[in-house]
């Protein structure tokens, strides 16, 4: 498979699963539930659009494989020594959103280069082509021995720059803004919309459910700019 995932639409049609966006320490990128049939699914929205892939992908992992636990915070530094549950979940996201084959395609046929030849142009294009954040990009590029650590030390600067020069849109580095860094998505409004549906909260109670949820665009209506257009 060569085409990037696009993990925020498999989440939505996760009918099963229920998806925070807050905003978190700077020290954590997300955390993750599971009570009985429950699983929720917290990303720190004041993180990169490229790193809340990355931790969504992660905490996938959690979720679905990794037994025996009821929550767990993940730490946004993807180069502190782990414990194996956490390096796993790692090695997970990073092969999950850019496959094996699916990078050693690109780099290869894409950007024409072997191991150990890539510039900071080939960097910003492999991590806008599967999305994900530059810490993200350089670990796995370490990791598959495309890049040593002393050269991928001198890209964690001048990050977006180095995107705009090559003509790429800064959003991959960008967190949400700030109006759009509390919301829910997923099962909770489900579960919400059905408690009015069958009558069983009152038309107060359920607007409270949902204000708990971040979800006051339902409650309040939608802006003008956000009423969609038939084109």
């Amino acid at each position: 498979m060569e085409s990037p995932i696009d993990i925020f639409s498999l989440l939505h049609n996760n009918e099963d699963l229920t998806i925070v966006f807050y905003p978190m320490s700077d020290r954590v990128s997300g955390m993750c539930i599971r009570d009985g049939t429950n699983k929720i699914i917290s990303v720190n929205s004041a993180s990169t659009y490229g790193r809340q892939r990355y931790t969504i992908a992660h905490e996938l992992y959690h979720l679905y494989f990794h037994e025996d636990f009821k929550s767990i915070i993940c730490s946004m530094d993807l180069e502190t020594d782990k414990d194996p549950q956490e390096k796993e979940a790692d090695m997970f996201a990073s092969f999950f959103l850019a496959p094996y084959e699916a990078l050693a395609h690109f780099v290869r046929n894409k950007l024409g280069k072997k191991k150990y030849s890539l510039e900071i142009k080939d960097v910003v294009r492999i991590e806008q082509y599967f999305g994900l954040s530059r810490q993200a990009t350089l670990w796995r590029l370490i990791k598959d021995g495309y890049l040593t650590c002393k050269k991928a030390d001198t890209m964690k600067t001048k990050i977006i720059s180095s995107a705009l020069r090559l003509g790429f849109d800064s959003k991959l580095y960008l967190p949400a803004p700030e109006e759009k860094q509390y919301i829910t998505f997923g099962k909770y409004i489900n579960l919400v919309e059905e408690l009015k549906d069958r009558e069983l909260v009152s038309t107060g109670k359920y607007e409270e459910l949902l204000l708990d949820g971040f979800r006051g665009d339902i409650v309040y209506g939608f802006s003008a700019q956000e009423e969609e257009q038939y084109d």
